[in-house]
């Protein structure tokens, strides 16, 4: 049975006041058929103790704050689905180690199946869903339509793999994600899945998803043949509650270690494309989780350090393939939620902001909901600084990092000197090394060249000492299953061939 003093919370759209719906079916829409993204009425407090907190699993922690959101999910069912998650698939018991590092504390988020932090989310995912569909009394095949810069991508299809009930069809930029994520991905097995190289960047993989999402006929099209849309995107709420797991869990471990008190403020470094990750923080933050500063990372497609800066979300710039490509991202859709909030939750103004930027581009801020950042701190690492600071921290304390992580410890030490802040720091660490091998060797080992990302990873082995991860050895030899390429515009009809409809 449900707790009784767990109030329930409905979900409603960022573009439309008079949406209302539970949390299970938001997970199985994916998103509003607005175009908004579904948030939630409020933002429930949690209703144990710091110090409780401090005691418990990362299984236990992400029962108490998972069951504050999915109210609608019965107690036996969440910890099915959590138990089902957070398994032999991550290669630690911990789940989300906090190593210390030259003073700063890094949350390891890349020790599950996939090596990258999506794994946190999309592990549990696919349980959240099918139980949800179950509840629903959906009859239809739920197809899951994913646009990834990267990560997204390889973490879905791993969780989704032949998942009954279920057809996953992933985009990504076809020169725009690193040659191991793209392995990852194209030697992805199971029977439901199909991943397509698109001719374009990510903003576009991503747009060309959410008007297939708001396509009426397509939508007609497919129901009449069984199927229907969802997605594994950071736009689904599905996504972002258990991303807000982990704050609260390394919150939780800094006071178990004696690091901090109870109700002392930390600040959190994320490095920040879509703006999930860090909404996740915001979103823990007013749980009751005492952190003081989101520290927003941003790489060389710097729209978030703009925005932080001026008010001003401006998508009209050059598009700059870096380093850190799951950060290569000009639309960062989870932005909107935070709009949404700092809008007072008004979901005119917040739908206005949202078609100026469909139609122009570019929207701006009041200055009364720019007032409603002051938690937050934006700043962004070029490429050569990001580099810079691999070289450094391996240098000096022998820890190796990825460059979406450089990024993030970065823009960090960019504001720790600005404001002379002593807190103690976690720096979000999204993804193994070993995913993005030509950039580490390349600042760690200059002079070793390979052209092959596996020589470069078994050099990267035998240089630190880490382990090589199953993840890597699994697609050393794999073969190649799918090979589809399309231009953005042939989209929709690739998901019609992939159904045979």
């Amino acid at each position: 049975m449900k707790e009784d003093k767990i109030m329930d919370v409905m979900y409603t759209s960022t573009r439309d006041a008079s949406v209302k719906v539970t949390a299970s079916q938001a997970v199985l829409k994916g998103l509003s058929d607005d175009g908004g993204l579904f948030v939630p009425e409020r933002i429930p407090s949690l209703d144990v103790s710091l110090k409780e907190l401090s005691g418990m699993t990362y299984q236990e922690t992400a029962y108490e704050v998972m069951k504050l959101f999915l109210t609608d999910y019965t107690k036996q069912e969440l910890q099915d689905c959590i138990r089902a998650a957070y398994d032999s698939k991550f290669d630690t018991q911990e789940i989300a180690p906090l190593v210390c590092v030259d003073g700063v504390y890094y949350l390891e988020l890349f020790h599950g199946a996939t090596i990258a932090f999506k794994d946190m989310a999309l592990s549990i995912l696919p349980h959240l869903l099918t139980t949800a569909a179950k509840k629903n009394d959906v009859k239809n095949e739920i197809v899951i339509l994913t646009a990834t810069s990267g990560d997204t991508g390889k973490a879905a299809l791993a969780g989704f793999a032949d998942v009954k009930g279920t057809k996953i069809i992933v985009f990504y930029p076809k020169n725009g994600v690193s040659p191991i994520q793209e392995k990852q991905m194209v030697t992805q097995q199971g029977e439901n899945t199909h991943v397509v190289g698109i001719h374009g960047n990510f903003d576009e993989a991503q747009t060309g998803v959410k008007q297939m999402f708001a396509d009426k006929a397509m939508e007609q099209e497919l129901a009449a043949h069984g199927y229907q849309f969802s997605s594994a995107n950071s736009i689904n709420i599905g996504r972002l509650v258990p991303q807000i797991v982990y704050y609260v869990y390394a919150y939780a471990r800094l006071l178990a270690r004696g690091e901090i008190q109870e109700g002392e403020a930390i600040n959190v470094t994320v490095p920040t494309g879509n703006f999930g990750n860090i909404l996740a923080a915001f979103y823990a933050k007013n749980m009751g989780i005492p952190i003081a500063k989101l520290i927003c990372a941003s790489n060389e497609n710097k729209v978030l350090y703009d925005f932080f800066e001026t008010g001003r979300y401006d998508k009209n710039r050059e598009f700059v393939l870096t380093s850190s490509p799951s950060m290569d991202i000009l639309i960062s859709s989870n932005l909107e939620r935070l709009i949404y909030r700092i809008a007072g939750n008004d979901a005119q103004k917040n739908a206005a902001c949202m078609k100026q930027l469909s139609l122009e581009g570019v929207y701006e801020i009041s200055d009364d909901m720019r007032m409603e950042l002051q938690d937050f701190y934006g700043n962004y690492a070029g490429e050569k600084e990001t580099e810079e600071t691999i070289a450094k921290l391996y240098k000096k304390m022998g820890y190796v990092m990825d460059p979406h992580t450089a990024v993030a410890a970065c823009v960090y030490e960019k504001y720790r000197q600005a404001y002379q802040d002593s807190k103690k720091t976690v720096i979000v660490s999204t993804a193994s090394p070993f995913k993005f091998t030509g950039t580490v060797m390349n600042a760690i080992a200059p002079s070793f060249h390979a052209e092959d990302d596996f020589v470069l990873a078994d050099e990267l082995s035998r240089l630190t000492g880490l382990k090589m991860p199953k993840a890597m050895e699994e697609i050393r030899t794999a073969d190649i299953r799918h090979r589809t390429e399309c231009e953005v515009a042939e989209m929709p009809q690739i998901v019609r061939n992939f159904l045979k409809v």
